[in-house]
């Protein structure tokens, strides 16, 4: 497998990249070759001095898209940028996934529109990951690249983070739930409302209705599913608690050590057709390493095929 990494994007990019890449190297992912892309005699210096020889490719691209940048316009005029280039190889099959903690609206584009949304999907999604009390892992979904969402939307994303429960957190049986207002049948806004016997018709999910904010943390549902306005809303005050454990030295409990975003690495933008994930523009070395777990794993049990498959019914 061939797996592309934007050495350039990231606040701490490239040193951050290259020390996270040594770090999954060192884990004897031998299976694996990474493709680095970004400028070619800086890299190429970082990885002499991690002492990093062997499975690794460099690609340079010598232009980078900054966070301040417009999407579209800068992937359109910037073809040489770590992005652009990613994206090209991904789609020519030069490299199987591709990660990047780079621009996240060109990340985004190039994924709606390089890579294309899988046959079927109306809206690709992002989703984050739920810290459970049990110590267990749910998943929220949309959770900002869809703010505005239809009720077809937000069944098809239940369809979505139920194949990523299973695949790639190893949840056999998940359930899922609809955020609302309340637990009641007809509660909530028009959206909910009209989601609800959508979900439960749905064959492919374990629907138990809706669900409050207070079972957030709860082991009630493994999937969450509402529009990407709510989501990212959620999303921004769960990385709060985190800054506030920290504030007030809670953060070493192990708890809420689960929130810092570095266990997780990035999302994956779920319904296009390879994979595609996007870090934090913070991302340090751990936050690296588990991007590139995450597209090792999505590349080995071909999620992307699952979910096509699904959708081809």
């Amino acid at each position: 497998m061939n797996i592309g990494i934007d050495m350039m994007g990231g606040d701490y990019a490239p040193s951050e990249a290259v020390k996270g890449l040594h770090l999954f190297l060192s884990q004897n992912h031998i299976g694996a070759k990474i493709v680095c892309i970004g400028d070619e005699s800086i890299i190429h210096s970082l990885l002499q001095e991690h002492k990093i020889h062997s499975s690794v490719q460099i690609v340079h691209a010598p232009e980078i898209i900054g966070y301040h940048e417009h999407p579209t316009k800068a992937l359109k005029e910037k073809q040489q940028s770590s992005i652009a280039i990613g994206f090209h190889l991904l789609s020519t099959g030069k490299i199987d996934a591709f990660i990047s903690a780079g621009n996240t609206g060109a990340m985004l584009v190039g994924a709606m529109f390089t890579i294309k949304p899988i046959e079927g999907i109306q809206r690709p999604t992002i989703a984050t990951i739920i810290p459970k009390l049990n110590g267990g892992t749910g998943l929220l979904l949309d959770v900002g690249l869809n703010a505005d969402c239809k009720p077809e939307n937000l069944n098809q994303f239940a369809i979505l983070g139920n194949l990523y429960a299973q695949t790639i957190l190893g949840i056999q049986h998940p359930t899922t739930g609809l955020l609302n207002i309340g637990e009641e049948e007809g509660k909530g806004n028009i959206l909910a409302q009209a989601t609800f016997p959508l979900l439960k018709e749905n064959q492919q999910i374990s629907f138990i209705g809706n669900i409050e904010g207070r079972d957030f943390f709860n082991d009630k549902a493994d999937v969450i599913v509402c529009d990407g306005f709510t989501g990212n809303i959620i999303l921004k005050m769960a990385e709060s608690i985190y800054d506030i454990a920290e504030q007030r030295e809670l953060h070493h409990d192990a708890y809420y050590n689960r929130f810092h975003y570095q266990n997780y690495g990035g999302t994956p933008v779920l319904g296009v057709a390879k994979p595609v994930i996007i870090g934090h523009g913070i991302s340090n070395d751990i936050a690296f390493k588990n991007m590139l777990l995450l597209a090792e794993k999505m590349i080995e049990s071909d999620l992307c095929g699952k979910i096509k498959e699904s959708f081809s019914v």
